[in-house]
């Protein structure tokens, strides 16, 4: 997106307007309606009904705090939109529901120890809602009187404040000073001082003073100067996970870990402290659970000692809602040579909820591209259009997608406006998707660097493909 603007001397200048792209940034939702119905092409979610009316009935009874510690498993074939329908019940879940997302190689990648890994993702997605009560004085500004002494090294002064039943004078110290000059506050402002941070907010200019053309910008907003008395009791609510809570009192780490982000391994005896503190917050009525959802992807890539451990976190009085996502069938579990489905131990599949998911019909496809091609500001011909849909159901959908932008790129070197069936023919012969990738492996059998392993073979992924890595009886 470019804008031209116009400065005072005429002349013009391209401001550029750069967007991040993503595989998934066209989802903003589930697309379900107030009956939990899903809609057939809405918020960036297409076909997928039945996997899609599940995540809604999942995230209802998250919001109403009904299904924490329990497990649900989206299974189902690559490229079926698993990843997408966890992305858009974050969307929905909103910012007050904690929702972590970590893919399960993270977990061994990490420099601590396995079960940290997943303790830290867990307390990631369980919410503690703080209330507080504090002093503020609320009003409109009237005068602001700053003295200085000589030498500069002392400020006093006097803040006249009031509402529309009262007013009143403050004798003002330095920090207050600084902080209503940081603020810029001056006389008709209508502010907010916090008595225990000493935290100075301005709310806006008073409507008394919207005549005062000289103390205006064009960005000012007005506001009514405040009722009541000056000096008001106030709830504050604030919203912090467990794992903020951990590293905020670990003394190892401290705050800054928070920014940093390398929070090391953190002592359980300071985790069942903090554990009782909010057990104590939630009798007294300080404090409130929010139960989030913590989504593992690709599941199978974590070992019999994570599945153990996920076991024994889903029984915990705190813990989330655990969504999985897995594409394996028949497969071994990491750490043994047991084969089961989705690559999950069997006991832990008894605590799951699974829902499948189902290859895209063809109708689908040509909505996914179509919204795919609106995110990235292309347009295809109606006939490219076509031919991309059928070369999706040949090939993957994923790879249909990946051309998109690379046929655009064709077509703007010919200066079209419209991607064009030769555009993606072009792309096609540059890029091999997978199966065309099997054929040429075969052709370059003497020439390409073959590992010789006995009784496993290469096969594409329309076929029946042996998992690598997998045990092989010879």
């Amino acid at each position: 997106m470019a804008a031209q603007i116009t400065t005072g001397t005429s002349e013009l200048r391209d401001i550029t307007k750069m967007e991040r792209i993503g595989a998934h940034s066209h989802i903003r939702g589930l697309g379900l309606d107030d009956r939990l119905e899903p809609r057939g092409n809405s918020q960036g979610m297409v076909g997928q009904a039945k996997a899609r009316k599940a995540a809604g009935m999942v995230l209802k009874m998250v919001q109403e705090g009904r299904i924490a510690g329990r497990a649900i498993l989206f299974a189902g074939p690559p490229s079926t939109g698993k990843t997408a329908i966890a992305l858009g019940m974050a969307q929905t879940l909103g910012s007050d529901v904690p929702f972590t997302m970590i893919a399960a190689s993270e977990v061994f990648s990490l420099s601590m120890s396995k079960t940290e890994a997943l303790t830290q993702a867990i307390r990631r997605s369980i919410g503690v809602r703080i209330k507080e009560e504090t002093e503020i004085i609320e009003g409109e500004v009237v005068e602001i009187q700053i003295d200085r002494s000589l030498t500069g090294a002392t400020k006093t002064g006097k803040l006249t404040i009031k509402t529309t039943d009262m007013e009143t004078i403050y004798d003002l110290g330095t920090k207050m000073i600084d902080a209503l000059s940081k603020e810029k506050v001056l006389a008709g402002d209508v502010i907010v001082i916090d008595k225990t941070s000493g935290k100075v907010s301005k709310l806006g200019r008073s409507f008394a003073r919207s005549r005062d053309y000289d103390a205006m910008g064009a960005d000012t907003k007005f506001v009514q100067c405040p009722e009541g008395e000056i000096q008001k009791r106030k709830e504050v609510v604030h919203t912090v996970s467990l794992h903020e809570i951990d590293v905020i009192n670990s003394r190892t780490q401290g705050f800054l870990a928070l920014f940093a982000g390398d929070t090391g391994e953190i002592k359980p005896e300071l985790r069942d402290q903090i554990n009782t503190k909010v057990a104590e917050w939630r009798e007294e009525g300080k404090a409130e659970i929010i139960p989030g959802v913590l989504f593992i992807d690709e599941v199978h890539m974590l070992d019999i000692e994570c599945f153990s451990f996920l076991n024994r976190a889903l029984e915990n009085e705190l813990s989330p809602l655990v969504i999985m996502a897995s594409n394996r069938g028949m497969s071994r579990i990491r750490g043994t040579n047991v084969r089961s489905p989705h690559g999950l131990p069997v006991d832990l599949l008894d605590r799951v909820l699974i829902v499948s998911t189902k290859p895209y019909t063809e109708e689908d496809i040509q909505q996914i591209i179509q919204i795919r091609c609106e995110e990235e500001d292309v347009t295809l011909a109606p006939d490219a259009l076509n031919v991309l849909t059928s070369m999706a159901g040949s090939t993957t959908l994923r790879y249909a997608l990946n051309l998109i932008s690379c046929a655009q790129v064709i077509a703007r070197k010919r200066k079209a406006d419209k991607v064009d069936v030769e555009d993606l023919r072009r792309a096609y012969t540059y890029f091999m998707d997978e199966k065309r990738s099997v054929q040429w492996l075969k052709e370059q059998q003497g020439s390409l660097v073959f590992e010789e392993i006995s009784a496993v073979t290469v096969t594409s992924a329309s076929d029946t493909p042996m998992p690598m890595g997998e045990a092989v009886d010879t």
